[in-house]
């Protein structure tokens, strides 16, 4: 299988503040990657990393088969990159933004460009300065399919979007990616959308990765399962092995695992809590996200 990102054994500090800490991660070519993680976990610092921009402390992150730190002129035109809804050159119009960025990239498509440009049902001599947060948002998207990377890196690409815009780019992106087997890795804080469109999900904890799996393997591995005790309260602890996450609400109880109800049910007797009624409740993505992370 042909990797288009390796980081392997990746740390970095800035000063004494360790933010990534022995980060291994391999990304397949031709899969949308939604990267999740709560404010400060690493997922900007790692997207720095991948693009060049910083240099990890320790470890090594390999981009087509490149050092990050040295990628070649040729690699750098095979990505396209989003970074928090910057757009540079804001004083041009809409057609002399095209002109200037199509002068760097030998496959630019203009066609992608012009298609979501269209939709903005704005003169191509407007300025992107007098434009609204979103459309410039939609300005950067246009540009970045133009490009015809072969690497997409979407750092945060629904900001500024509205619910409309956020859709309209979901739906290019997936037929993008199927059309061209393209490699795409978003950060997006908008978990609903990420669900709707990823292959693969990587979630970051606190200087760490929690896991990388399918979305799929996700949704039908990890469970919630809920009681009500209040004996149990503040005697069920979270571990690696059964119990991922646990909260209480009065006498509520709630466990995230990876476990079978089978397997709760063993771990409970072994602490001697006894269960008359337990559930398995459904969770969306995000709610999957919280239960893995925690609320706090």
């Amino acid at each position: 299988m042909e990797h288009v990102i390796e980081c392997k054994n990746l740390t970095h500090y800035y000063g004494d503040k360790l933010v990534l800490n022995d980060l291994n991660l391999s990304v397949e070519k031709g899969r949308i990657f939604g990267i999740l993680g709560k404010n400060g976990m690493g997922k900007t610092t790692t997207i720095n990393i991948l693009m060049g921009f910083l240099r990890p402390t320790s470890g090594q992150c390999l981009v087509f088969g490149e050092e990050s730190h040295k990628l070649s002129p040729a690699t750098r035109q095979k990505i396209g990159l989003l970074h928090e809804g910057h757009l540079a050159y804001d004083f041009m119009t809409i057609r002399q933004v095209e002109n200037f960025y199509s002068r760097f990239f030998p496959n630019w498509k203009a066609d992608y460009y012009w298609d979501l440009m269209g939709k903005l049902g704005l003169s191509d001599n407007h300025k992107i300065k007098n434009m609204s947060c979103g459309q410039r948002s939609q300005v950067v998207l246009g540009l970045i399919f133009a490009q015809d990377p072969e690497l997409l890196i979407l750092d945060d690409y629904s900001m500024g979007l509205d619910p409309g815009y956020r859709a309209l780019f979901i739906d290019y992106l997936q037929e993008y990616v199927r059309e061209k087997n393209k490699t795409v890795f978003l950060t997006s804080h908008i978990i609903q959308d990420v669900e709707k469109v990823v292959d693969d999900t990587i979630i970051m904890g606190h200087q760490k990765l929690l896991l990388k799996m399918p979305l799929v393997a996700l949704k039908e591995g990890f469970h919630r399962y809920e009681f009500r005790n209040q004996n149990a309260i503040g005697h069920i602890a979270a571990d690696d092995k059964v119990v991922t996450n646990v909260e209480y609400v009065n006498d509520k109880v709630t466990l995230y695992s990876f476990k079978s109800l089978n397997d709760i049910k063993a771990h409970l007797k072994s602490l001697g809590i006894s269960v008359s009624e337990i559930a398995e409740i459904p969770m969306t993505l995000e709610e999957a996200f919280i239960g893995l992370t925690g609320k706090y």
